[in-house]
């Protein structure tokens, strides 16, 4: 029986990346439970336990993870002719099972997110891998949502005749790519498209909303930056938090990657009670802590994604410009309605002001989702028998409802200012 084949940096954990692939997962439960599904990621271990039971044939692996990372060197070029040759010529018994699961395999499908990029050059060698896969067997290649932003390479490398090629090369050889962002979509001449995240946007969003959260919502984290920036953002919050523990509001700090994101919850002590720190496993499992009337301030672009989308108003903090500022302003041309600080800009002045709520984008949440819908079903169609051809009226009604919810929120609020 041949099998879809996913390739997806999640199991770190880290939410995105983990609210991405579990989206896919329950999308082939729908569309194809009958089918094997594995997933090629860097952490097989904790990825089988995140995702345990999202499809009834999942399996979970590190094949070309691995080809990339047990390489002699980081180097774009040895990595990229490493895993191509591996997956043409076979290696050795560590290698050789998965490597026979790849040409077994009926898609190659890179899950969206921002992993091929110029900060982690070699995992330009999944594509190389996928390719070469391709080029044996025909497989099917597919890329979503993804970010190419900071571009690995757009230059020619032809030191010898069996090089793959470059990334974007390599990437017009697949069957069908859509991107998130205009910058990948103007590398790759491919339309824009949306996150992958917007494939599980309505039930992660629902499951926040019951959940409930606090009146401000902050998550910090520590990494792709210097201690030194880190400290800056940290100051740069310290005011607004103040201010709000000053008028009584209720105050909460996510995690969504484990450890990394702790650091600026220690340093913010003083202002926060113990138990209001909400750690990725409490996310992972009841949701983001989501109200339409809240304020969240983060630099990560996942959270503005579901707190935009539940009717937040906030503040996305700016770390690693030429990355994240992509990623976030991407989510503000939908309309989220969010401020955006830069990294440059930050400093401890005074209270951080965030961007109004959310209506545009919550209006539109639900048809943005049946628009990432399309495109999975258009990869993946429902086998017979299998899945739903459209989203049901509970749903459906479930999202009107909610949109009319919103907006007449911001109406009466309005007229109470006014």
């Amino acid at each position: 029986m041949s099998s879809i084949y996913l390739v997806s940096p999640a199991g770190h954990p880290n939410f995105g990346d983990e609210l991405i692939a579990a989206a896919w997962l329950r999308h082939l439960a729908a569309t194809r439970p009958d089918v094997d599904v594995w997933l090629d990621c860097p952490n097989p271990g904790l990825a089988s336990e995140l995702f345990l039971g999202l499809h009834p044939r999942l399996h979970v692996t590190n094949t070309l993870w691995r080809s990339c990372w047990e390489a002699s060197s980081t180097d774009l070029d040895v990595v990229m002719r490493r895993v191509a040759d591996l997956v043409t010529n076979f290696g050795s018994p560590a290698y050789d099972l998965g490597l026979e699961r790849l040409r077994k395999v009926e898609s190659i499908h890179l899950l969206g997110g921002g992993y091929l990029n110029d900060l982690w050059p070699f995992h330009a060698g999944l594509v190389a891998g996928a390719v070469a896969v391709q080029s044996l067997t025909g497989a099917k290649l597919y890329g979503t949502g993804l970010s190419v932003v900071p571009m690995i390479d757009t230059g020619t490398r032809r030191e010898g005749g069996d090089h793959p090629g470059t990334v974007v090369e390599l990437l017009q050889r697949f069957d069908h790519v859509s991107v998130r962002d205009q910058p990948s979509a103007e590398f790759l001449g491919v339309p824009l498209g949306l996150d992958d995240a917007f494939l599980g946007v309505l039930e992660e969003r629902d499951k926040g909303l019951a959940r409930g959260g606090a009146d401000l919502v902050l998550c910090l984290q520590s990494d792709l930056q210097s201690e030194d920036q880190s400290r800056k953002v940290i100051d740069g919050v310290r005011a607004t938090v103040a201010a709000a523990r000053a008028e009584g509001r209720t105050i909460q700090y996510v995690e969504a990657i484990p450890g990394v994101d702790r650091p600026a919850f220690d340093a913010l002590a003083d202002l926060m009670d113990p138990d209001s720190f909400i750690p990725f496993l409490s996310v992972w499992r009841d949701g983001l802590p989501l109200r339409a009337d809240q304020t969240w301030l983060t630099t990560r672009f996942h959270l503005h994604f579901l707190a935009a989308a539940a009717g937040a108003a906030g503040t996305a903090i700016g770390v690693k410009d030429g990355f994240y500022d992509v990623k976030h302003q991407s989510l503000r041309d939908l309309g989220t309605g969010w401020s955006y600080l830069p990294a440059f800009q930050q400093d401890s002045a005074g209270v951080i002001t965030p961007g109004a709520p959310a209506t545009g984008f919550t209006d539109e949440v639900a048809s943005r989702a049946e628009q990432k819908r399309q495109e999975a079903l258009d990869l993946y169609p429902a086998a017979p028998g299998a899945g739903r051809g459209q989203p049901d009226d509970r749903r459906r009604s479930s999202a009107l409802r909610f949109a009319r919810g919103i907006r007449t929120a911001v109406r009466q609020d309005e007229r109470t200012r006014g």
